[in-house]
């Protein structure tokens, strides 16, 4: 007669693998990197707040804070599908370049990869379509708003149109092109995330919001290159004619070098230009002024550690140029909300 109580239930095995499983896909969603998107559009719906067209005029309410969170959650799980997406069709790049991921060691299947990554892009744009920038509707109201005051479900629609146009052959997979992948990252990435964000609390028809994205739009169409430089063997592989593997490691650095420069100076531009009679930026002039600079300088430093061995960006996988390009969007997302909330 067996000893039952040494018998553990078969739920007791099964519990360690369903969480590391689900550790595994946490992994495959990169989660480091959705944090910039999260901080972006958050910025830009406090940027919003806190601008002379906000639609809800500095006044709190949890309404407003549901909205924000909705909208960030939103950016970081649509962001999670895009990364998926990205290794799907780069899983044979990715035996080169990243050996260690999900994908790669099979430790999820491509089945899984396929329908976690779907389920994440209708998530993740579905979840928008109440936010909309009228303080007055009641969220049953938001839900049946006429179709164009949904501006940021369709502008977290576009994005992914995009995400598929930069991974998928069907699409025309612009990762493969030299100039088309930079531009179909910087344009969601940059100057339409910020405007996504905008859209929660205001509408999208002023200047600002577009000019304050075109800041981030001419600074990710050359840094988003960091990432190409030390990817070179195995897009080599995947025949993606990056920047680097175009023009070599020292030119393609030179290349991208400005756009961690110049456009920061935008910033202080901004406050001095008028549209009528008024700056096109509307936050507070000396914080906007002194973001600038300081992203300015920060950038010039970041040039400094590209130009002074321009070969460390092929060597390297994590080059400082990267975590710097990193930190410096987010300190221009912070930046940019602080400037619009507080005034001196």
């Amino acid at each position: 007669m067996r000893d039952l109580s040494l018998q553990r239930p078969a739920s007791f095995d099964e519990r360690p693998a369903f969480f590391d499983q689900m550790r595994q896909y946490l992994i495959f969603s990169r989660p480091f990197t959705l944090i910039a998107p999260m901080l972006g559009v958050a910025s830009g719906a406090l940027t919003a707040w806190g601008s002379r067209h906000s639609a809800f005029s500095m006044v709190f309410s949890w309404d407003l804070v549901i909205l924000v969170a909705v909208a960030s959650l939103a950016a970081g799980l649509l962001n999670a599908a895009s990364n998926g997406l990205n290794q799907i069709y780069d899983l044979e790049i990715d035996r080169i370049n990243k050996p260690d991921r999900p994908l790669v060691t099979e430790a999820i299947s491509l089945r899984g990869a396929h329908i976690c990554t779907w389920f994440l892009y209708v998530l993740s744009v579905g979840m928008t379509w109440p936010i909309v920038a009228d303080p007055n509707l009641t969220w049953a109201e938001r839900w049946t708003a006429p179709l164009a005051q949904h501006e940021c479900f369709f502008f977290y629609l576009t994005a992914a149109v995009f995400t598929w146009i930069y991974s998928m052959p069907a699409f025309g997979r612009t990762k493969r092109l030299t100039f088309g992948a930079n531009l179909t990252i910087a344009i969601p990435r940059g100057l339409m995330l910020k405007v996504a964000g905008w859209s929660v609390l205001a509408g999208i028809s002023a200047v600002e919001p577009w000019f304050i994205g075109l800041c981030f739009f001419f600074f990710l169409i050359g840094a988003a290159s960091t990432k190409d430089f030390s990817d070179m063997k195995g897009d080599g592989h995947g025949k993606c004619l990056t920047l680097p593997r175009r023009f070599g490691v020292r030119r393609a650095a030179t290349y991208i070098a400005p756009c961690f420069v110049l456009p920061w100076l935008l910033i202080p531009l901004g406050v001095f230009l008028n549209i009528d009679g008024q700056p096109i930026l509307s936050g507070d002039p000396v914080l906007l002024v002194l973001l600038g600079l300081s992203l300015a300088t920060w950038g010039g430093y970041t040039v400094y550690l590209i130009l002074r061995d321009p070969e460390a960006l092929s060597r390297m996988e994590n080059h400082p140029s990267w975590k710097h390009m990193y930190l410096m969007m987010f300190w221009a997302q912070m930046g940019f909300a602080l400037a619009y909330l507080v005034r001196l």
